[in-house]
């Protein structure tokens, strides 16, 4: 959010969780602070004209703490808390009457059983507070295999027990809104997880229904009105072709998320400054798309610890490409950056998915791939 502050003439103030993160380089106002201690926050919200999130850990008692000490807090703790609790966020989804996959609150190992058995074997077990990318997720093929949860039980109790949906597709739908009930959404785009971490993003979606479209994007917009979600939302979605809406619902995030990365070049207006705006009840900006198809590919930590020392080979590898580094630490696995490519036209996305991917690849590894990438992609599991 820094770039988009410093262009619309705000100051940013970001309680940064130690002096190596990359928020103290973006931002010159950040203070090193727990955000799990409440005084701390109270203390960093002094003369905030608002404060708000890159991510929903934040407890939630303390944001209420935070607002009954005056503190603008945007999103406030009752939307938040949707995002926060995968318990509570599906019990809102049904209570909306949105396409939610069947689910319970279990628990303990036994109540685990008796979902699986009455739903069907495997099943999806979460820890309703705390997961991202993949973590606090395990797959439970069978009762014997539930025998092998109490762990999770003892460390989190009542865990979130899903169905496991049969999909053809992740989807995400994003939207902005304000304290003023002013709300906006970006088309529909299709994410592509690896191991649980979003890899890449085509927006718009390709070949999804118009009336699915529609009905996650207003999905989306009602999520955000009903639950009184100010900033960007982002809905994460299953498709479930030719089955009730073409959808269910996986996930919420109340914050600028990885599935909106793409905004920064391929929209009028980025997730970034929209979640500004939104936040403070500014006149929200326009979502159109700034081409027939946009690519973002993320990459992750590899073999190169000096990424600036790839930069010629990957710059010149696609002048087009728009290069995003979060100027983290190397480590295998770790998001450290992504690649945003615009493409000329729909029919031209396995160029542009390829395109991008060579030019991660390259910053990734410190080197060209040793083999050319092949031309059509085939989706991950």
């Amino acid at each position: 959010m820094a770039p988009a502050a410093t262009a619309l003439g705000f100051e940013l103030r970001v309680l940064a969780e130690g002096d190596d993160v990359s928020a103290v380089s973006a931002v010159s106002s950040s203070p090193v602070g727990d955000y799990k201690d409440l005084q701390t926050l109270l203390d960093f919200a002094q003369g905030l004209d608002v404060m708000t999130f890159d991510h929903e850990h934040v407890p939630t008692d303390h944001l209420r703490a935070l607002q009954d000490a005056g503190v603008n807090v945007q999103p406030g703790p009752d939307a938040l808390v949707n995002a926060q609790d995968k318990l509570v966020m599906r019990a809102a989804i049904d209570r909306l009457e949105l396409p939610n996959p069947a689910w319970a609150s279990v628990p303990d190992v036994a109540a685990l059983v008796r979902f699986g058995d009455e739903t069907g074997w495997p099943v999806v077990l979460k820890m309703p507070r705390g997961g991202y990318d993949g973590k606090g997720v395990r797959i439970v093929a069978s009762a014997e295999e539930a025998a092998e949860t109490s762990e999770w039980f003892d460390a989190m109790s009542p865990l979130l027990a899903e169905a496991k949906v049969e999909f053809t597709r992740e989807l995400s739908a994003l939207v902005a809104r304000t304290p003023d009930g002013e709300a906006r959404a970006w088309p529909v785009v299709h994410t592509i997880q690896v191991d649980g971490v979003c890899d890449e993003v085509i927006a718009p979606a390709l070949d999804i229904p118009v009336e699915v479209a529609a009905a996650a994007e207003d999905a989306a917009l009602r999520i955000a009105g009903e639950l009184g979600v100010t900033g960007v939302l982002a809905v994460e979605l299953f498709e479930t072709p030719g089955v009730g809406a073409g959808f269910l619902i996986n996930e919420l995030a109340m914050r600028p998320h990885n599935t909106g990365h793409w905004t920064q070049d391929g929209s009028v207006t980025s997730q970034f400054e929209q979640h500004l705006r939104a936040v403070l009840n500014l006149p929200l900006g326009a979502t159109d798309v700034l081409g027939p198809v946009v690519v973002m590919k993320n990459f992750l930590g590899g073999d190169n610890q000096d990424l600036f020392s790839a930069f010629p080979m990957a710059l010149a590898s696609e002048p087009a490409a728009k290069v995003h580094c979060y100027g983290k630490s190397v480590r295998p696995g770790r998001k450290i950056g992504h690649v945003n490519l615009v493409g000329s036209s729909t029919a031209d996305v396995d160029s542009v998915r390829r395109r991008a991917t060579m030019v991660a690849s390259i910053i990734r590894d410190g080197r060209a791939p040793a083999e050319e990438l092949p031309s059509t992609f085939e989706e991950k599991p």
